[in-house]
C-alpha cells in the first residue's frame, strides 16, 4: 500500500557529492521516521541515517560530518546529501519508511551508488 521511489544514484569520483531522493506514496497517514540504509556486496545492510517526524536525525559513525538527511513533509520525500564521498561508500542505498498508523515499515528497491576514480 506504500511505495518508495528512489532516485539520484550513480557513479561519482572520490571527494564528489551525490544527492539521493526517496518519495513515498500510497496509504500514508502518520510517519514515524524515514531513513537510508546501505548494503555493499557480501555485507549486511546497515543504517546510514534516519530522520524522525520531529526533525531529529541520527547518523552512522562512518558518515557523520559528510552526509545530511533531510525531509519535505509536503512531498513525503526524504533526501540524503552525500559529500566527500569515499570508495567505501559504494553500496546499494535503500530508503525505508516507518509509519505510526498503521504500525508498519516499507522498503524501497534500492539505488546503486558507486564511488570510484
Amino acid at each position: 500500500q506504500v511505495q518508495l521511489v528512489e532516485s539520484g544514484g550513480g557513479l561519482v569520483q572520490p571527494g564528489g557529492s551525490l544527492r539521493l531522493s526517496c518519495a513515498a506514496s500510497g496509504s500514508i497517514y502518520s510517519i514515524n521516521n524515514m531513513g537510508w540504509y546501505r548494503q555493499a556486496p557480501g555485507k549486511q545492510r546497515d543504517l546510514v541515517a534516519v530522520i524522525t517526524s520531529d526533525g531529529g536525525t541520527n547518523y552512522a559513525d562512518a558518515v557523520k560530518g559528510r552526509f545530511t538527511i533531510s525531509g519535505d513533509s509536503a512531498k513525503n520525500t526524504v533526501y540524503l546529501q552525500m559529500n566527500s564521498l569515499k570508495p567505501e561508500d559504494t553500496a546499494v542505498y535503500y530508503c525505508k519508511i516507518v509509519l505510526f498508523r498503521p504500525p508498519s515499515a516499507y522498503w524501497g528497491q534500492g539505488t546503486q551508488v558507486t564511488v570510484s576514480s
